[in-house]
C-alpha cells in the first residue's frame, strides 16, 4: 500500500473496504462533526454499514468515478478527503473533506486537498474540480478559499438535514488557475 507524506506526523492513505473497523471508530469520534455536512456519517453506524460506505467508493474507484483517502496522524485515522465524483471524460471532477476534532488545527485537511487538486489536474488532466458545502458551514467555506478556489453561486436551500433545508454554495478551481498558483 501506498502513502502520501502530509506532514512529519501525517499522511494520506486510500482507505478501503478491509478498513471498515478502524473507519467506523474513527467516524464514531468524527460524527458530532461530520453528520450534518456528509451523508454517509449518518449511515456508516455499525460495521456492515461502514463496509458498504467504503465498498461504494471502492466501486466508484474501479470505475475511474470516485476515491476515498485517509488521514492518519500518528498511526490513527482522524479525517479524510474523497473525489465524490470524477468525470475523466469530461474534466471535472468533487472534492469533498471530513475530518475529527484531533486533526482538527492542523493543516492536515488543506494539504490533503492540494494533493487531490494537483492529481486532478497534472495527473488526470482535469479542467475543472469543485467544492460544494452549505452556507452554515464556515469551515468548509474556509478550505475552499484557501485552496484558491472562486465561489461560483448558491443554490438555495438544495439540500434537506433533519428537516431543515440548507443553501448549498458551489465553489470551483480550473486548471489554468491551479497552475498560475
Amino acid at each position: 500500500m501506498y502513502s502520501v507524506s502530509l506532514t512529519d506526523r501525517a499522511e494520506l492513505r486510500p482507505l478501503e473496504p478491509w478498513q471498515a473497523p478502524e473507519f467506523l471508530a474513527h467516524m464514531d469520534r468524527a460524527r458530532d462533526l461530520v453528520d450534518p455536512w456528509i451523508p454517509w456519517a449518518t449511515f456508516s453506524t455499525d460495521l456492515a454499514s461502514a463496509r458498504a460506505t467504503l465498498q461504494r467508493y471502492a466501486d466508484k474507484q474501479v470505475a475511474d468515478a470516485g476515491r476515498i483517502f485517509g488521514i492518519w496522524l500518528d498511526g490513527t485515522l482522524v479525517g479524510g478527503v474523497m473525489f465524490v465524483h470524477f468525470d475523466a471524460a469530461l474534466g471535472t471532477a468533487e472534492i469533498g473533506v471530513w475530518s475529527e476534532p484531533a486533526a482538527e488545527g492542523r493543516g492536515l485537511i488543506g494539504a490533503a486537498v492540494d494533493k487531490l487538486l494537483a492529481y486532478a489536474f497534472e495527473e488526470r488532466g482535469l479542467h475543472r474540480v469543485e467544492w460544494w458545502n452549505s452556507t452554515v458551514n464556515v469551515r468548509s467555506r474556509a478550505v475552499a478559499q484557501r485552496a484558491g478556489m472562486h465561489l461560483d453561486g448558491t443554490l438555495r436551500e438544495h439540500t434537506e438535514y433533519r428537516g431543515v433545508r440548507l443553501d448549498m454554495e458551489v465553489w470551483s478551481l480550473l486548471a489554468h488557475e491551479w497552475k498560475g498558483r
